[in-house]
């Protein structure tokens, strides 16, 4: 059982990344977005993650996020770094910047494409440790990095006194509670579908992309949990599961958070950087069926919107004007 306090909080987002209709950050939906969420029970803002399209972002722009954000929540949530590089040397110096930013934790992950050993990643997230003074929470996305961590080399960053939480996006519940029960690492889901299963094996909470829309849903979820209410939490968690295939299954999480918040009145414009693009046809069929599903999530009335595919499309594509039409 993890002796660690909580550092980060319970509920997570992942944060979309907002950018004006010619692919500059937008600022100001990017404040409004942030009080949105926070207002509706979220603890912890991910800055400048996968969600948040971290790898179009140069390193100025990543850190002018987190102190942006930093400034807007104020003590009213953590702000944790979701950057970083392949690069130790680099990712290093990432870190150690956002750090005098504001902060509050950081988040590592394995190095993607270069898809180093077992030994090398722990050297990479041990080094990283040493350099950061924040808490950090490891991520397990091998779908991105091309490799994961093992079980085996979980356990041995977990004895890093500053490596104290693991977001799991490969959704093992049987390695999430041996972890739970056999280290002190926090255990976060790092899927919006394994909420649910996760906090009811003692999970420490979630990093949540479809926080970005419905944070009120999230943090009843939690509550209900906390309160012991598992047939309410399932309703909760029954209710959220439309929105979460909407977000995941059709087109990057990014492109189709970003839609929705769009549609919803929330950001100016559903705009993403290449090599994203918005959705095809079929995907966008897709994301408005299971859309026409969510029902009775507070903020969230996604039944009937129009998703503006043309606004999201890439900037080159976008220039040349072939990109999906609406």
């Amino acid at each position: 059982m993890p002796l660690h306090e909580n550092p980060f909080g319970q509920l997570l987002v992942a944060l979309v990344t907002p950018f004006t209709p010619d692919g500059d950050i937008a600022w100001t939906d990017l404040e409004c977005h942030i009080d949105e969420v926070v207002h509706g029970g979220v603890e912890g803002i991910v800055v400048a993650g996968t969600t948040g399209e971290s790898s179009t972002l140069s390193d100025q722009e990543k850190i002018r996020l987190v102190k942006v954000t930093s400034e807007v929540v104020g003590n009213r949530a953590t702000v944790v770094f979701g950057g970083g590089a392949s690069d130790t040397a680099h990712a290093i110096e990432q870190y150690r910047v956002s750090a005098a930013a504001g902060a509050d934790a950081i988040m590592v992950a394995a190095p993607a494409y270069i898809r180093p050993s077992q030994e090398g990643i722990l050297a990479h997230v041990r080094a990283i440790a040493d350099a950061a003074d924040r808490p950090v929470m490891l991520y397990d996305v091998p779908a991105r990095t091309g490799v994961g961590f093992d079980l085996s080399t979980l356990l041995r960053a977990a004895e890093h006194p500053a490596i104290c939480a693991v977001k799991d996006a490969a959704c093992d519940l049987a390695r999430a509670a041996y972890l739970i029960e056999a280290s002190d690492l926090l255990y976060f889901a790092g899927s919006d579908a394994a909420a649910l299963p996760t906090l009811a094996i003692d999970g420490a909470g979630i990093v949540s992309v479809a926080a970005n829309v419905a944070p009120v849903a999230y943090r009843q979820l939690l509550d209900a949990v906390a309160a012991g209410e598992l047939r309410s939490a399932t309703a909760i968690h029954r209710r959220i599961e439309p929105l979460v295939r909407a977000l995941n299954d059709f087109a990057p999480p990014a492109v189709a958070t970003k839609l929705v918040l769009h549609a919803l009145g929330r950001i100016d414009s559903p705009r993403v950087r290449l090599p994203l693009v918005g959705p095809d046809h079929a995907a966008a069929e897709g994301i408005h069926r299971e859309l026409d599903r969510v029902r009775s999530l507070h903020g969230a009335k996604t039944a009937g919107i129009r998703l503006d595919l043309a606004a999201a499309t890439g900037g080159a594509l976008a220039a040349s004007g072939r990109g999906p039409r609406a």
